[in-house]
């Protein structure tokens, strides 16, 4: 069951990420959309802890929370613009090698105990995320210092925020409460981005934003499920693989082609959930 919970958030994170890709294309801002999708998620999980009487006052899953979703919402700023200060071929394929952070984390410090073939499934989900992403010959003009610093800044924020989200499970914190305090944190952090920005707000954004919460809600909490009763090792590579759902919009919405090593890398990615299985 925790896999397939951590499938569905691995679906609702490529939609989002999409979404993402094809809001930028429309010239619509990366911020306000961000700063949307938190408030509507913070909203609603804060009204569902308050029809259920499931929120405590807990300071440490305040502070790890909001740390989470500080994290998330700076990676994904950084993340876009990496893609607009460099080479996207490249960003895409560094920015997923985050993965291995928690992973290791997992295996090293919390000594989950993963079998030679698991390790190989895991291996397999890495090196498919990593080829599904690369688009060789990516033109345009690039600013390699600023592109490298956001592509590392993007990376950090979220190898350490898969570590924080472990970290929470290990302790056996609320997940709800977790999720409030993130989306909270991460409003707040939004929103004194957004004062610093002083973009002008369209409705779209507003529609385009809280469409992104909603999507977030479902996946976060199949992702704490999956994280409270599975493997955490195998876990995040599953995770990694919304890139799929990426390429596979890209195809669908925006008529790109898939090429041949991206069927190669597709198909790793199943070899890889099968093998996380045995």
């Amino acid at each position: 069951m925790w896999i397939f919970a951590a499938l569905i958030t691995s679906i609702c994170f490529g939609i989002n990420n999409s979404i993402f890709k094809w809001s930028s294309g429309k010239g619509y801002s990366k911020v306000h959309i961000q700063f949307f999708f938190y408030f509507t998620a913070f909203i609603m999980a804060l009204m569902y802890g308050g029809i259920v009487d499931g929120l405590t006052t807990n300071w440490l899953s305040i502070l790890l929370g909001a740390a989470i979703g500080i994290l998330n919402a700076n990676g994904n700023i950084q993340m876009g613009s990496a893609f607009e200060k460099g080479p996207a071929s490249l960003t895409s394929p560094l920015i997923a090698a985050n993965a291995i952070f928690p992973i290791l984390c997992a295996a090293i410090i919390f000594h989950e105990h993963i079998s030679s073939l698991q390790w190989t499934g895991i291996a397999c989900m890495l090196l498919a995320t990593l080829v599904i992403q690369y688009t060789p010959n990516a033109k345009g003009n690039h600013q390699y210092l600023p592109w490298m610093m956001h592509t590392i800044f993007a990376i950090f924020s979220f190898g350490v925020l898969g570590i924080l989200m472990t970290t929470t499970t290990r302790l056996h914190l609320n997940s709800l409460d977790i999720l409030v305090s993130m989306y909270g944190g991460g409003t707040l952090y939004l929103m004194a981005a957004s004062g610093m920005k002083n973009e002008k707000l369209k409705l779209s954004e507003v529609k385009i934003g809280s469409l992104v919460g909603l999507l977030s809600i479902i996946a976060y909490v199949c992702y704490f499920f999956a994280l409270n009763t599975g493997i955490a090792s195998i876990i995040f590579p599953v995770v990694s693989l919304n890139c799929l759902i990426v390429v596979f919009a890209g195809c669908y919405l925006f008529k790109e082609k898939l090429k041949s090593y991206q069927i190669a890398g597709v198909l790793a990615a199943l070899i890889g959930i099968i093998l996380t299985k045995i």
